[in-house]
């Protein structure tokens, strides 16, 4: 008898979802499937970027895949799923520092590249950074983030803060709300 009741009520209910099904509906997803937006998707395998400038190469990255995205309505990008390894070089043509990251996307429009997932940093002087996110602004030859970043030095001393920001060199740096512990030398105020 419970069944028989069950089935009873399904019958009933089941116009009223039926009913809920009208022409209003369907006009939105006309809507929908018009705004629609396409892309073009061209996969590079075992990518070598160089960057140089006035002739001389400053950096030289490695991604396992580049992927060339053009929408149908917007600007060109270029995105690296599975992260990049890039070595900046110093004008005598050794290698001056790296950065690797999980994930990057260079928005040609902007001339920005954004850095994401378990970036990493190492300069010249043996300092280490490492955030969520890097920006690298190319006209402006910056790095920024507002994520936190971290700094460990390499005479040992950490510190980490957000609005993050140093020249592409990461030789000097700035951020804010910044936490550190830092090693000073004792030595004679001049």
């Amino acid at each position: 008898m419970n069944i028989k009741a069950f089935l009873y009520g399904l019958l009933l209910v089941m116009p009223l979802f039926l009913v809920s099904c009208g022409e209003d509906d369907l006009k939105k997803a006309n809507a929908v499937v018009l705004s629609k937006v396409t892309f073009s998707r061209d996969r590079t395998i075992g990518v070598e970027i160089i960057y140089s400038d006035s002739a001389r190469v400053k950096a030289k990255g490695n991604a396992p895949i580049l992927d060339k995205i053009t929408p149908s309505e917007g600007a060109v990008y270029q995105e690296m799923p599975k992260g990049v390894s890039i070595d900046f070089f110093n004008p005598n043509g050794t290698v001056d520092g790296n950065l690797v990251c999980d994930y990057a996307i260079r928005k040609d429009q902007d001339k920005k590249t954004e850095f994401r997932k378990n970036v990493v940093v190492k300069n010249s002087k043996g300092d280490t950074f490492s955030s969520e996110e890097l920006i690298w602004d190319e006209l402006k030859k910056i790095f920024y983030s507002t994520q936190r970043v971290y700094v460990k030095g390499a005479d040992g001393s950490e510190g980490n803060g957000i609005n993050f920001q140093a020249p592409q060199d990461f030789s000097t740096y700035t951020m804010e709300s910044g936490n550190a512990d830092l090693n000073m030398k004792e030595g004679i105020a001049p």
